[in-house]
């Protein structure tokens, strides 16, 4: 009988500790919101990641930029996550970066693996928030 009083009382507690916790407003952080950079991808002209050729000629450089920025660990993660997209050997880079060094230490390592006429950089410094 003892044990049965224990279990009621602890489920009672815990119900009560679950309702305070609910009742406590959760900090008033905004939800992410990248609406605005997004809106630049709708245009026609816009340069995608889903337009990412599939030869193998393509995918080996992407792969190459690819691994050449993971194996920097000076990068960002900003840096590390950026959009490669190469489309008949033209490479576009596309997302933000958390500096001007950032930015230009792709493009470097992009323009290595590419050429520098086959590279378009539209990396774009983010401040931290």
């Amino acid at each position: 009988m003892k044990l049965g009083k224990y279990f009621a009382a602890l489920g009672t507690t815990l119900f009560l500790s679950a309702s305070l916790l609910a009742s406590v407003p959760q900090s008033q952080q905004p939800a992410p919101d990248n609406t605005k950079n997004n809106q630049g991808d709708a245009s026609k002209d816009a340069t995608t990641a889903d337009q990412q050729k599939m030869n193998p000629a393509d995918r080996n450089t992407t792969r190459q930029i690819r691994k050449s920025l993971m194996q920097d660990k000076s990068l960002s993660s900003y840096g590390h996550n950026i959009k490669i997209i190469t489309r008949d050997g033209k490479v576009t880079l596309k997302g933000p970066v958390r500096s001007e060094d950032d930015k230009a230490n792709i493009e470097a390592k992009a323009v290595a693996v590419a050429g520098a006429d086959n590279v378009t950089n539209k990396l774009e410094v983010a401040p931290k928030q």
